[in-house]
């Protein structure tokens, strides 16, 4: 029988080799290739420490160590550097929009292998948006031969406010269809998956962060102009999401006290002004006939009159309420997604314009705002991206060395 000493101190062993297991993992994540040599000062692990690690992770056929490649003819063996073997697992991004849902499954560095949406009544039915994820998911295994066990785990960007501490979501006038719904719970059960819940505009910016326009950028602003209007922050490398998960819904903010009432029970919201299906309806009644948010987007890019001049008070509008959050949080760059994004310098231009009339030069001098790089695709990878954020621990767990 063993005695308590010597259990305490097997654990203890178990314990420091999760731990260096964890930052190889950390550092692998972070880096995407290092050297061994490199590997030991990241990790500020002894150079046995991380051999031993190493052989394990490459053993599991989770790390590979292969050449450099060479930017010219050398003399000698070329250096080998260590790196994640995307193939190892996968995670799967859901990004739920009012009119779709999307999927998204990627290797573990963050490429997509597999991408597919479907038009679905979003805002009024929970069940048939699930059910089309879950299928979306179950079609996505099939095709790319990935065995469930691999998929390290669910993120689902959605396109309502999300309470971090219950799980369930703000959707009283915005998603009526979900009100009361915790559709991690729910997509948990369906798919038997772990998963993860987050506002769609905070995985926007995870994903601009990591793959898009504000890699490197620790203060950034990525503003969503769809259907609906919101904002993720980050501020000096972490993710602002306020006291019950709900910030950045700049969308909701009041720009005319006297404009339409938003479908959120306010008067003269952004969102009444600046977002597609409000510049298509305002566009529709100046014309007489119906103008589609699909056709807005074509309107502006043949440069038409009536859509230009809608977008440019759109933009203003954007500016505006811009204004008040650079003021407050002063970020080095504002990333703009979503459907009007397609706008480019015709959007960009006139937000720039309200933004600086609106607040003072130290805050706008050296302010960048540019196109989301990632297009419609920013809130599924992101998703996915919220998860691939766990890869260390999940590898690093107990199930690590099957």
């Amino acid at each position: 029988m063993s005695s308590p000493e010597t259990n305490r101190d097997a654990e203890a062993q178990v314990n420091m080799r999760r731990l260096g297991r964890l930052r190889v993992l950390r550092a692998l994540t972070d880096a995407r290739e290092v050297s061994r040599a490199d590997l030991t000062r990241r990790t500020g692990l002894s150079r046995a420490t991380v051999s031993s690690v190493i052989f394990d992770l490459v053993g599991e056929g989770l790390v590979r160590e292969q050449a450099a490649p060479s930017a010219g003819p050398k003399l000698g063996r070329p250096p080998l550097t260590l790196s994640l073997v995307p193939s190892a697992g996968c995670v799967a991004g859901v990004d739920i929009g009012h009119d779709h849902a999307r999927v998204i499954l990627t290797d573990l560095v963050g490429t997509p292998i597999w991408d597919q949406s479907l038009d679905v009544d979003v805002d009024t039915s929970a069940e048939d948006t699930l059910a089309a994820a879950t299928n979306l998911i179950d079609q996505a295994l099939r095709e790319t031969g990935s065995d469930r066990a691999s998929v390290l785990g669910l993120g689902v960007g959605i396109a309502c406010p999300v309470d971090r501490r219950s799980g369930e979501l703000r959707a009283e006038g915005i998603m009526p269809g979900w009100v009361g719904v915790k559709p991690g719970e729910e997509l948990a059960q369906r798919t038997g998956l772990s998963v993860q819940v987050i506002n769609d505009a905070n995985a926007c910016v995870l994903a601009e962060r990591r793959y898009g326009a504000a890699q490197l950028c620790d203060d950034v602003v990525y503003l969503r102009l769809s259907s609906g209007i919101g904002a993720g922050v980050v501020c000096d490398g972490r993710m602002l999401l306020g006291h019950h998960g709900l910030a950045g819904e700049l969308g909701h903010i009041t720009i005319d006290s006297n404009g339409a009432v938003c479908r959120c029970g306010n008067r003269g919201c952004l969102e009444t002004i600046a977002s597609p299906t409000a510049i298509a309806t305002l566009l529709s009644r100046s014309w007489a006939r119906t103008v589609t948010s699909t056709e807005l987007v074509a309107l502006i890019q043949t440069h038409d009159r009536g859509a230009v001049r809608a977008m440019e008070d759109a933009g203003d509008a954007v500016g505006r309420a811009l204004a008040m959050t650079v003021m407050t949080l002063n970020p080095k760059l504002i990333v703009v997604g979503g459907e009007l994004a397609a706008a480019g310098e015709l959007l960009l231009d006139p937000i720039r314009r309200a933004l600086q009339r609106n607040s003072v030069s130290g805050h706008h001098s050296q302010l960048q705002i540019v196109v989301s790089a990632l297009g419609d695709s920013a809130s599924a990878r992101g998703a996915a991206a919220l998860v691939l954020a766990d890869v260390p621990q999940i590898l690093s767990g107990p199930a690590a060395g099957r």
